[in-house]
């Protein structure tokens, strides 16, 4: 089980510009990053799916006791002068774990799309990622007051909800073995990295949530991760669809 968490709600707008919400914007790329998930076989569970406030404290609450394997909170940027700053950062409690994992994926797949990458930065204080039981993060998706990240969410919606997805499922091949089993669909094996870039730039250009993997000098290619081997059979019959050859395995 995965918790996603849209920030801000109800009459906690978060940063405004102009006639923009961050409640707004975080609540769509929510909806949107849960719903690849949920088509991937992954049990997500939201905080809120329309506009009502909740304190971080209630956040952090409400994961807790939903048993979530993770936490993952989208937010926008913001500062005092309008498009001074751009670019996407990941905030984490500390550089360790498969938090840290994720976070540097996430932050990569954004930075693909066209995001400056401001970096992966360590925020104890904060209440989601302190008092939050499981691993935690805080995706900031760009500066809502800057006109070049606000462009780029919105003209690259698709791509950055596919890309966050599908980092959150690339980072899930580092889990261990007594965590549950996943079916993956591979469809390709590379010594070369830039091949590996190329097939995954043509899958998620696609639309499917694909992923690198390497293992020593190898790059494999992957899509989904699912618990249900036959959500992993309908995802291997539309990419053969698509032209691809493919494999189903469980790393």
């Amino acid at each position: 089980m995965r918790k996603i968490v849209p920030s801000h709600g109800g009459g906690d707008p978060g940063a405004v510009y102009q006639e923009r919400q961050e409640k707004d914007d975080t609540l769509k790329l929510t909806l949107s990053v849960g719903e690849i998930l949920e088509k991937n076989g992954i049990n997500v569970v939201y905080t809120r799916v329309d506009d009502v406030y909740q304190t971080p404290f209630e956040k952090a609450r409400i994961a807790n006791e939903s048993g979530a394997d993770y936490f993952i909170s989208f937010h926008r940027n913001s500062s005092p002068e309008a498009n001074k700053y751009q670019g996407v950062e990941v905030l984490v409690y500390d550089k360790s774990g498969i938090k840290y994992e994720m976070a540097e994926n996430i932050l990569g797949a954004m930075g693909e799309i066209g995001f400056r990458e401001i970096g992966v930065k360590e925020r104890p204080g904060l209440v989601v990622l302190r008092r939050t039981k499981m691993p935690a993060l805080l995706v900031e998706a760009g500066f809502l007051n800057s006109e070049e990240d606000n462009k780029l969410f919105d003209e690259k919606f698709d791509e950055m909800a596919e890309g966050i997805a599908g980092a959150i499922l690339g980072t899930l091949t580092g889990e261990t073995i007594e965590d549950p089993l996943y079916y993956r669909v591979q469809t390709g094996i590379f010594r070369k990295r830039e091949n590996a870039d190329r097939m995954l730039y043509q899958l998620t250009d696609q639309g499917f949530p694909s992923y690198i993997l390497r293992e020593n000098d190898i790059y494999k290619v992957q899509t989904g991760a699912f618990q249900q081997i036959g959500n992993a059979v309908d995802m291997e019959q539309r990419l053969r669809d698509a032209g691809y050859s493919t494999i189903i395995v469980t790393r």
